[in-house]
């Protein structure tokens, strides 16, 4: 094979080889840019979401108003000393959950995960809710009792001077719901709904407040607690009795569950921001705590997450929500 150089051939090469090398900087200058800037818009709406939380002012409650609470405060662990929901823990925080509990001023506050857990289902030592009451004598607990026949982790504490106990029960999330601490419907842990009925001192009206806890792992577990939850409250929507749900339903505006809840008669508060923050003031997603009720008492001003960070830990993993409403 003979070779033989061409000085324009070879000129052309050269002038196309630059040419190449022309664009492909160009397509590598433009992809760095396209990368910058969807770096940005995801930097603009991650501080958006992901924001250390802020205070937020909760206006004094209008007169002859209902406040409503609800409020997870996570259950300590007897067993554990140190680390995070251990018992060293709970005397660091204890503080600040009780200046958001203040805060609030509200008249009925639903509590979810208010458990001292050593084992079993004894209810024997209760630090959360005895430490609360201690130091709110004007307030008391209902959905509480003997533990071996009243599960007492998600009471439902009231004003005394405004609010008066009438009855109270519950029901479990399970095939045998009137069966205490019966297993959940796909075999995990128990879970169940309180339910107390009140009696409004100032307006001599009653109500009932269903608290629940739905299981954050299963979305078979959440549809049927749902399902027996309305179950449950439908005789007394039916009647025209005033019922209110509160509670950790760990699902957003917009599921599945609050559209069986709507059609049972329930209206949502609407929320705006994220309820769990996990316990670092992080905001991913929108509330999964609510506050549900019927026709019979009505909405007043706009529902409030209170952010606040009372102390040098957070008071728990959620933020609390209230709602002012009146019959």
């Amino acid at each position: 094979i003979i070779c033989r150089y061409d000085p324009e051939f070879a000129q052309n090469i050269s002038s196309d080889s630059l040419n190449v090398s022309s664009m492909l900087l160009i397509v590598r200058r433009v992809a760095v840019g396209l990368l910058l800037l969807v770096a940005s818009l995801f930097l603009i709406i991650g501080c958006q979401l992901i924001r250390h939380s802020s205070s937020v002012e909760l206006d004094p409650s209008p007169p002859n108003s209902l406040r409503i609470a609800t409020y997870n405060v996570h259950y300590i662990s007897l067993y554990r000393k140190e680390g995070n929901w251990g018992t060293d823990h709970w005397h660091q925080r204890k503080q600040s959950l009780d200046r958001v509990f203040k805060y609030l001023k509200a008249d009925v506050v639903a509590f979810q995960e208010m458990e001292s857990f050593g084992g079993g289902d004894d209810d024997s030592v209760n630090l959360v809710r005895s430490w609360l009451l201690s130091n709110n004598p004007k307030y008391s607990a209902a959905a509480i009792g003997p533990w071996q026949n009243f599960p007492s982790t998600q009471p439902v504490f009231y004003r005394k001077d405004k609010i008066e106990l009438v009855s109270q029960g519950w029901f479990f999330f399970s095939e045998m719901p009137d069966k205490i601490y019966s297993r959940t419907f796909n075999g995990s842990y128990p879970a169940f709904a309180s339910w107390v009925e009140f009696l409004d001192k100032t307006t001599k009206r009653h109500f009932k407040i269903v608290n629940v806890h739905l299981d954050f792992s299963s979305r078979e577990n959440r549809t049927r607690s749902v399902e027996l939850t309305v179950q449950r409250m439908n005789p007394w929507i039916d009647s025209g009795e005033t019922v209110l749900l509160a509670g950790d339903l760990n699902a957003r505006h917009g599921s599945g569950l609050h559209k069986k809840l709507n059609s049972a008669g329930l209206e949502f508060v609407p929320v705006k921001g994220s309820t769990y923050h996990f316990n670092r003031g992080i905001n991913l997603f929108g509330a999964i705590d609510h506050i549900a009720y019927t026709p019979g008492i009505e909405l007043i001003g706009r529902p409030v997450v209170v952010q606040n960070k009372t102390g040098q830990v957070w008071a728990t993993d959620h933020y609390p929500l209230v709602a002012d409403f009146k019959f």
